[in-house]
C-alpha cells in the first residue's frame, strides 16, 4: 500500500480548513497507509522569528527529515506551511526526492506576494479574495488588520511562497476549476493543476429531511463587512417572507453593531455554537443564505446544506456555483441586493423548494464522487 505523508500547520483558532484535513485524512486512508505531521502556531520561537527572513525553519526541516526517515512516504501532501512548517520543507522533500502535492484553500498567496496596498487592491475598493479595504492600510497591505509586524512578516513569506509554489509541487490541488484557471492566467501549467474538492460525511441516512415550511432560513458564518451580512438582513427584511425569521449563527467584529441596529423579533443572533448543533439548525432550515463578498473556494456551510438537501442562495461570484446544479435559480447578481431580494421571496413556493432540494442533494454528492475517485487516481 503506497504511503502518504501529510504535512499541515494548524491554524490558532480552529476553523474549516481544520475540519476538512481530518475528513480527508478519513478518505485517503480507505486506499492508503497516511499519516499526519502536524505543526502548531500556538507559541512563537526564536527560529520561527530567523524563518521568516532565511526563508526555511530549522526546527521544523529537522522534524520533517525524522519522521521522512520513520515513515519512508511516497508522496507528501501539504496543506497550510503558514508559518510553523516554514518554506523549507520543499527543498527537504525535493532533496530526498519525494513528488509534492499541494493543496491550496485559499488565496492567501496572491494577498501577501507585495508590500503594496495599491498592488494588492488592483484599482478595487475591496479585495475578493480576503477582504483587503484601503481603509485597513492605505499605502502598505496590512494583510493582518491588527498588526503591521505580522502584516509586514507574512508578506515576506508570502514573496517566496509564490515561487515555491509554481517551482517544487507535483501537483497543485485546488477546489474549483475557477482557482485553477487564475492560477494559469498567473502563468501555472494547466497540468500541474488540479481540482480536488474537500472531502466531507455527514451522519445522516437517506431519508428526506427537507421540511420547505421551516420557520427560518439560516445564516452561519463571520459577521463582518467582506461576509455582506448586513446587506443579507437588509434584503431579508425587504422581502415578502411572511412568518419566517431570520437566524444567525456566528461572531465576529460586527456582532455588537449588527445586533443593536437589527435588535427585530423577526432576527435572532444565535452566537458561536458547535458544528453539530450547527448541522441540526441547517437540517431545520428552509433555506441557507450568503451575500459574501469574497471567493469562498468551498463554501463548506452550503455543501453540508447541500448534502442534507436544504437549498442555498448565494451570490453568482466565484467558484461557488461549481458545487449547484446547472441553471440553478435560488443564486442572485453580485451585489445586486434587490435581486437578492427577490431570490428571498422564491422561498415562499413550497413545492419549488422540494423539487430544489433534490436537485441539489443529487448533484453536491455526484460531484464528491467524481472528485473522490480522481483523487485515488491522482495518488495511484
Amino acid at each position: 500500500m503506497k504511503k502518504i505523508l501529510l504535512i499541515n500547520t494548524k491554524y490558532r483558532i480552529k476553523g474549516g480548513e481544520d475540519s476538512n484535513i481530518n475528513q480527508e485524512i478519513l478518505d485517503l486512508k480507505k486506499n492508503f497507509e497516511v499519516e499526519l505531521l502536524e505543526f502548531d502556531n500556538k507559541k512563537l520561537e526564536i527560529m520561527d522569528i530567523v524563518s521568516f527572513f532565511i526563508g526555511s525553519n530549522i526546527t521544523s526541516n529537522r522534524i520533517l527529515n525524522k519522521k521522512l526517515d520513520e515513515f519512508k512516504p511516497d508522496y507528501a501532501y501539504i496543506h497550510n506551511t503558514w508559518f510553523k512548517a516554514g518554506l523549507g520543507i520543499f527543498k527537504v522533500l525535493i532533496k530526498k526526492n519525494i513528488p509534492v502535492y499541494l493543496k491550496l484553500h485559499n488565496f492567501r498567496y496572491d494577498c501577501t506576494k507585495s508590500f503594496s496596498a495599491l498592488s494588492h487592491l488592483k484599482g478595487l475598493d475591496q479585495c475578493p479574495k480576503c477582504g483587503f479595504t484601503r481603509n485597513k492600510g492605505y499605502f502598505f497591505n496590512k494583510y493582518f488588520t491588527d498588526s503591521y509586524l505580522k502584516s509586514f512578516l507574512i508578506i515576506l513569506y508570502g514573496k517566496k511562497y509564490i515561487k515555491y509554489v509554481k517551482r517544487f509541487p507535483k501537483k497543485v490541488l485546488v477546489l474549483t476549476n475557477f482557482h485553477k484557471e487564475r492560477l494559469i492566467y498567473d502563468q501555472m501549467a494547466p497540468s500541474q493543476v488540479v481540482v480536488s474538492v474537500n472531502p466531507f460525511n455527514l451522519d445522516t441516512s437517506d431519508t428526506d429531511f427537507y421540511n420547505p415550511n421551516s420557520k427560518f432560513i439560516l445564516y452561519a458564518g463571520m459577521l463582518s463587512d467582506s461576509k455582506g451580512v448586513e446587506e443579507l438582513i437588509e434584503a431579508y427584511l425587504n422581502s415578502n417572507l411572511v412568518d419566517v425569521n431570520l437566524k444567525i449563527i456566528g461572531s465576529g467584529p460586527k456582532e455588537d453593531y449588527l445586533k443593536n441596529k437589527y435588535n427585530n423579533q423577526k432576527i435572532e443572533f444565535l452566537g458561536q455554537i458547535d458544528n453539530k448543533t450547527t448541522l441540526n439548525y441547517i437540517l431545520s432550515s428552509r433555506c441557507i443564505i450568503t451575500a459574501t463578498k469574497m471567493y469562498e473556494g468551498q463554501p463548506r456551510l452550503l455543501t453540508e446544506a447541500s448534502y442534507l438537501g436544504v437549498p442555498s442562495i448565494f451570490p453568482k461570484f466565484g467558484g461557488m456555483g461549481e458545487f449547484f446544479p446547472k441553471n440553478y435559480e435560488l443564486v442572485f447578481n453580485q451585489y445586486d441586493y434587490e435581486d437578492l431580494t427577490k431570490k428571498i421571496n422564491l422561498l415562499d413556493n413550497a413545492e419549488y423548494l422540494v423539487d430544489v432540494s433534490k436537485d441539489v442533494k443529487k448533484h453536491i454528492k455526484d460531484v464528491l464522487n467524481l472528485y473522490n475517485k480522481q483523487k485515488v487516481n491522482l495518488f495511484l
